[in-house]
């Protein structure tokens, strides 16, 4: 393997290690036992369920190709989860609201556990099952636990502020650590122990069983609005009621579906950008420096959350506008260096370039997970939080069908192009976020200054 890996690799890894050891008391904050031991069960729990996410990543494509299918039946498969998310991700967002959202997250587990039984089976339909199940399953990951946590903290009266840290410690394990480990520990049972490429999901359905049953023993129920009198189609109208009368709902809903658009295109396109002439590139090692980048940027959120200054919706502006610059560096790089002619060989120096600028969107991934949890935290109401969080994902799964669907049409500097501009107005959107928030919180402000002038007010002797 070249050195420059392992440079990045150990440089990023003495960077993150220097931000945890260097952490003051001005970046932590002093909570309570009762909620240390409240965050480290959610922790745990939030751990297992990456982990059986994250196990699967790796090895999805590559189990497909050894039942004998190709690019686009495998197209066709990932379009399937894509569009199951987004068919059935609504309204099992609303079922968690009145249902339960620890009910939903049991359901993930099974729906998930269910999704890697079928990778046993070659049959096509058996499998197109499992992406259906799958993308199910991603729904409720990315809505139930979330919206059960936000709800559990304010319910046993924990400090607002100390949202952020479960938060940012969620995504420095749950997306960093455990996707670093998890990564190894899939190559160790395919390719060092000889499992096969359906190893990795037999793990996956092990952890997620062992994550239910700290579910099932642990957490107690809490709802959105369980109200008898409303049916799932009065959840929808809620929840659309929500979006289009609240302009800040509105905009952090395209926030999150124009980044979390352009970071799963970039999932598909950096082993391409990378090795344009099929270059021998070290895929798993790569994956674990993006992992490592990530944890990189959650590192960074906890001490920015922790600050009452920048704050989080000022901050994004700049986070958007430096992801959107390394996006644009395949198009920047394929316009000033010539592109190798060479089959095969080493990385490219325009390719070092791009895995550089790729690393700092990784850790732009990073600060955006729990910097968009606290957003979310605070600008969506309790009553349809799954709902809503589940129609941001509408547009998210539209495009990534749409692109997987193109994939092959455009080049990818025209796809990156595309992402770059999705960034970039992102970034904009932000700061109208900024702006709209600032004058409701002030509006807040002179109405309770007005409230308590009138309340202190003598009355008056007639």
């Amino acid at each position: 393997m070249e050195t420059f890996y392992w440079l990045l690799f150990g440089g990023l890894a003495a960077v993150v290690a220097a931000l945890e050891l260097s952490k003051t008391g001005r970046d932590r904050s002093v909570t309570s036992a009762a909620f240390n031991s409240f965050k480290n069960n959610y922790l745990l729990v939030y751990s297992l369920m990456m982990a059986g996410d994250w196990l699967q990543g790796p090895y999805v494509y590559y189990l497909y190709t050894t039942y004998g299918y190709d690019k686009g039946d495998i197209g066709r498969l990932f379009i399937a989860g894509f569009g199951s998310s987004m068919l059935f991700g609504t309204i099992v967002g609303s079922l968690a609201d009145k249902q339960g959202r620890k009910r939903a997250s049991v359901t993930y587990c099974i729906s998930y556990i269910l999704s890697c039984i079928t990778k046993h089976s070659p049959q096509y339909k058996v499998l197109m099952l499992g992406r259906i199940l799958g993308g199910i399953a991603t729904s409720l990951l990315f809505s139930a636990f979330e919206s059960w946590l936000v709800a559990e903290h304010n319910k046993r009266g924990f400090e607002p502020r100390w949202l952020s840290i479960t938060f940012s410690k969620a995504i420095f394990f749950g997306n960093g650590l455990v996707a670093i480990v998890s990564g190894l520990f899939a190559n160790l049972l395919t390719d060092n122990l000889g499992f096969g490429p359906v190893a990795p999901f037999d793990a996956a359905a092990c952890f997620l069983a062992i994550g239910m049953a700290v579910i099932l023993s642990t957490w107690t129920e809490n709802y959105g609005d369980p109200s008898e009198s409303k049916d799932l189609l009065t959840q929808f109208k809620v929840a659309a009621s929500a979006i289009s009368s609240d302009e800040k709902i509105a905009l952090l809903g395209a926030i999150q579906s124009l980044f979390e658009g352009s970071m799963y295109t970039f999932v598909f396109l950096w082993t391409p950008a990378l090795s344009p002439n099929d270059e021998d590139i070290p895929h798993g090692f790569i994956f674990a420096t993006f992992m490592l980048s990530s944890m990189l940027g959650s590192s960074t959120a906890s001490r920015l959350l922790a600050r009452a200054v920048p704050k989080v919706e000022s901050y994004m502006q700049l986070v958007f506008s430096i992801a959107a610059f390394t996006l644009l560096l395949p198009v920047i790089t394929n316009s000033l260096i010539a592109p190798s002619t060479v089959k095969g060989g080493g990385i490219s120096f325009g390719g070092c370039i791009q895995l550089f600028g790729f690393c700092t969107f990784e850790a732009c991934v990073g600060i955006f997970w729990p910097s968009i949890m606290k957003m979310r935290s605070q600008y969506i109401p309790e009553e349809a939080r799954s709902t809503i969080m589940n129609f941001f994902r509408i547009p998210l799964n539209i495009f990534v069908c749409v692109v997987l669907y193109n994939v092959s049409a455009f080049p990818m500097t025209v796809m990156f192009g595309m992402c770059s501009v999705f960034l970039f107005l992102a970034a904009i959107l932000q700061r109208r976020l900024m702006t709209v928030a600032e004058i409701h919180r002030s509006k807040s402000q002179d109405w309770s200054s007005l409230k308590e002038r009138d309340d202190e007010a003598e009355p008056l002797n007639i």
